[in-house]
């Protein structure tokens, strides 16, 4: 497990994150940031071994859920395939898989073992668009979510991953998820 998280990922930032949320008007889609940010792409973003550690806040209900993650990503031909091992602060854990299929110049398609549907990613150049539906699990039970995440590269390298979560289409929490090169 982490330690206490600082910085970007603080729960005071994300509380205060929230509260904009709520000023700007429940927005469900997150915006872009206002920090320097370097080039992406899925493959680079995904793309090797990486880990990282995040935490998703509720400032309607308060909830705070930190998670800790190593990802594997692997690309053949014009697929990348990304399994995440998540480790949750409560004990739970949980192994996904996202396949992601090329669909054009930087447009994704994707799956993994808990989306309805497909996701739909794009590449704008220093940021990546990710949207999409799952039956969330945890150990109170599963809840469908709809996330709108917006992924970039500080200039320090580490990729952010920041969204907007949403229950029947009206925004309940955000992610904050930071991840970093392994090895």
């Amino acid at each position: 497990m982490p330690a206490a998280l600082s910085g970007p990922l603080s729960r005071r930032g994300l509380l205060l994150g929230g509260l904009g949320l709520a000023v700007t008007g429940c927005a469900t889609i997150p915006p872009s940031p206002l920090e320097p940010r370097q080039p992406l792409t899925l493959v680079d973003a995904f793309g090797g071994r990486t880990s990282g550690r995040g935490v998703f806040v509720s400032p309607l209900t308060g909830t705070e859920r930190r998670f800790t993650a190593e990802l594997d990503g692997r690309l053949r031909g014009d697929t990348l395939t990304v399994v995440e091992d998540f480790v949750y602060d409560d004990g739970w854990e949980e192994r996904l898989t996202w396949v992601f299929t090329r669909a054009g110049d930087g447009r994704w398609t994707g799956r993994r073992d808990d989306t309805i549907g497909e996701a739909l990613v794009e590449e704008l150049g220093d940021e990546i668009r990710l949207s999409y539906e799952v039956d969330f699990r945890s150990p109170a039970g599963t809840t469908r979510l709809g996330f709108a995440d917006v992924i970039w590269r500080r200039p320090d390298g580490v990729i952010i991953n920041d969204a907007i979560v949403t229950r029947l289409g009206i925004p309940v929490g955000q992610v904050r998820f930071e991840l970093r090169r392994r090895g």
